[in-house]
This record gives structure tokens, C-alpha cells and sequence, in this order.
């Protein structure tokens, strides 16, 4: 893997190890609230998918970059409907400084789940499930008996969303979409960075986009932070343009 820009020095020719790739998406420090990060991969018509799946679109530098990011969260989240499509399981390996896998917090205004799925059978931490007080009590119930963390919050919105997620000291924020999730993540202007793949692929099809929902009104800009590159395909990182005094933006 290659760093594209910021212009890599000559002495490495761009080539980055695995601890400058855990550098280059290292988190702000001393968080005192959520920062939301968002991960996709898409084709270069725009497909977020291929046959229904984002595993279509993958390739080693995608999955080497998307572990990496799993490592440095303090929690994934991600919405129902993409749980169920890609048979979602509990993260793997700890995150940076903790002992155990970051969780896997579910957004649901329904808790339709499958309480037998991978999500609370294969994890090595319970599944936090954020729900409403509408979603019926037994669909609830049931999760909750097969070891999920069942919040109920008065708003299952980006804000309701991210306070609780806060309320717990996980600041570090993971989302993996679906596009829906993150569509409502963009419109609350709830997104501090987005990680792009863009996989050499021209799909074709019907498949959807990273985000559909309401607009952003007026559209979010974001700033470019760093361009990888790995065997066509590129790895873009953009953090939200916002002005810090005289230097403008970061």
C-alpha cells in the first residue's frame, strides 16, 4: 500500500507499514464526546453494493484498512437492515488499549432481529441494541434474553443516537452504514469523517448509494486528509471542513 498524498518523502518511495497506516487513521485525541467516523466502499459508478453485498466490492486493502479501523474504535454502529444483509458478527480483535472487541451498537426502530443470528451468538461482547419505546415489548424481551444490551431511547435519531453512545464513554464511533444510517447521520450533520474506498469495478445495476435520505441542507463540505493506493484501488479519507481561526480550514 502506497501514500498517495500528503506527498509521501523519498526515503519510503509512499510505502506504508502498519503502524503508519495505524498513525494516518488514528482518532483525535482527548475526545470528550462521540466523533463519528464513517466507512464505505464503493464501485466507480457509485454502487454501494454488489448482489446486495458490500463483500462484492472488497479487496485486500479494503479489508486490511477495514480491520484497522474496527481496532481503533471504541464501538460499531450500524443499522438493522445491514446487520441482517450481511450476517453480521461481533468484532474479532480488541480495540487499541482495551482488553476486548469493540461492540457492534445496532440501530432499530423495530428490535426485528434474529436473536439466534451471529450477532449475539458469535461476539465476544453483548450486541448494544438502541431501539424505541413502540418496537414490541417481546421483540425486545427476546433480545435482551439472548445477551443483548437493550436501550430504549425517547429519540432513535442521530442525536438520541450519538448521546447515548456518549453517555457510555465511547467516544470513538465506527459507522459501517448502512446507507440509510448514514444518510440520516449526513443530514443531522452528524458526520465528522468519512473512509471511501473506491474499488476499480464498474457495476452497472441498480444497486444503491453510500447515503439516501433527507438532503443536507446546505451540503456538508469535506476536506481530503490522505489518498492511498493499492493495486487500483484508491482509499480516501475526508474530515469536516470547519474554520479554526486565521489558517482557516483544517
Amino acid at each position: 500500500m502506497r501514500r498517495l498524498w500528503p506527498t509521501p518523502g523519498t526515503d519510503t518511495g509512499g510505502e506504508i507499514d502498519d503502524a503508519a497506516l495505524a498513525a494516518a487513521y488514528a482518532y483525535p485525541d482527548d475526545l470528550t464526546a462521540p466523533y463519528v467516523r464513517v466507512n464505505f466502499v464503493s464501485s466507480l459508478d457509485g454502487a454501494v453494493s454488489v448482489d446486495g453485498r458490500s463483500g462484492g466490492l472488497g479487496s485486500a486493502a479494503d479489508k486490511r484498512v477495514f480491520g484497522l479501523l474496527r481496532r481503533l474504535a471504541d464501538v460499531i454502529l450500524v443499522g438493522a437492515g445491514t446487520v441482517r444483509a450481511e450476517n453480521y458478527r461481533g468484532a474479532r480483535r480488541p480495540t487499541d488499549g482495551r482488553d476486548t472487541p469493540p461492540p457492534i451498537a445496532v440501530v432499530t426502530g423495530s428490535a426485528d432481529l434474529d436473536p439466534e443470528s451471529r450477532l449475539f451468538t458469535d461476539t465476544a461482547v453483548p450486541p448494544i441494541i438502541l431501539t424505541r419505546a413502540s418496537a414490541p415489548a417481546q421483540r425486545r424481551d427476546r433480545l435482551a434474553a439472548a445477551g443483548g444490551d437493550v436501550v430504549v431511547l425517547d429519540r432513535l435519531d442521530p442525536a438520541g443516537v450519538i448521546a447515548e453512545l456518549g453517555r457510555r464513554g465511547l467516544y470513538r464511533v465506527l459507522c459501517e452504514g448502512g446507507p440509510g444510517l448514514h444518510g440520516d447521520l449526513v443530514a443531522a450533520d452528524a458526520v465528522d469523517e468519512l473512509c471511501l474506498t473506491v474499488a476499480p469495478l464498474l457495476t452497472g445495476g441498480e444497486a444503491g448509494r453510500i447515503a439516501h435520505g433527507a438532503p443536507a441542507t446546505p451540503p456538508r463540505t469535506m476536506s481530503l486528509v490522505s489518498t492511498l493506493h493499492d493495486d487500483d484501488t484508491l482509499l480516501l479519507r475526508y474530515r469536516r471542513a470547519r474554520c479554526c481561526g486565521p489558517s482557516g480550514p483544517l
